[in-house]
């Protein structure tokens, strides 16, 4: 297993040294920044710097090229201003989401209102379930539906925030304020019975 917080530091300090006061955020998302990685997940950094050109990605992907675990290495990269003129709704989801090491994202979060986070729920709703079907008719792809499941737990996620105001990053405490029709939803893990998960996912 990864020890996270070394990796962290070294990605930092690797960071700095190359695009030095021109950071602006650095964050880790996805099961890292949960606590609940396995072995092989995804590294889901998140650098955001004053602007990014083409010669700073070349430089990025030059700097993390030797880095450990580069091949888990996934995550986003932005300029500052672009990303805050991103859809309120997809903000939501990315600074809720987002562990910060560097940097803070409370000036974004403060600008994402109520209808903000209920477009987010809508809007991911809608996408789950116009990619079921497709993937029903056309993919018929088991990897496509995790997926789909995945974008599911962050819908339950909005709108659980969206009717407390709390937003919960664990899956297991998530599923300890859900009835069982929403928990097979966040806890499904295999996905070989094709037909049955899509069932469950188109209904829900």
């Amino acid at each position: 297993m990864i020890d996270i917080n070394k990796w962290m530091k070294e990605y930092c300090d690797l960071m700095i040294k190359t695009f030095g006061s021109r950071i602006e955020i650095i964050g880790l998302q996805g099961s890292h920044g949960r606590g609940e990685a396995k072995e092989g997940s995804d590294i889901d950094v998140v650098l955001i710097l004053d602007e990014v050109t083409i010669d700073d990605l070349e430089q990025y992907n030059q700097a993390i090229s030797g880095m450990e675990f580069r091949d888990l290495i996934c995550g986003f990269v932005s300029g500052i201003e672009e990303l805050k003129s991103w859809d309120k709704a997809d903000l939501f989801q990315f600074c809720y989401d987002t562990e910060t090491i560097l940097g803070s994202l409370d000036e974004i979060k403060s600008s994402i209102d109520r209808d903000d986070i209920r477009r987010a729920v809508h809007m991911g709703a809608c996408n789950i379930y116009h990619g079921c079907i497709h993937n029903m008719v056309h993919d018929k792809s088991a990897e496509i539906l995790s997926g789909l499941y995945k974008s599911a737990r962050f819908v339950q996620q909005a709108l659980y925030f969206y009717n407390t105001g709390v937003y919960i990053k664990k899956k297991k405490e998530l599923a300890d304020t859900m009835q069982a029709y929403d928990r097979q939803i966040l806890e499904a893990k295999e996905f070989n019975n094709f037909a049955e998960k899509s069932q469950i996912l188109l209904e829900w």
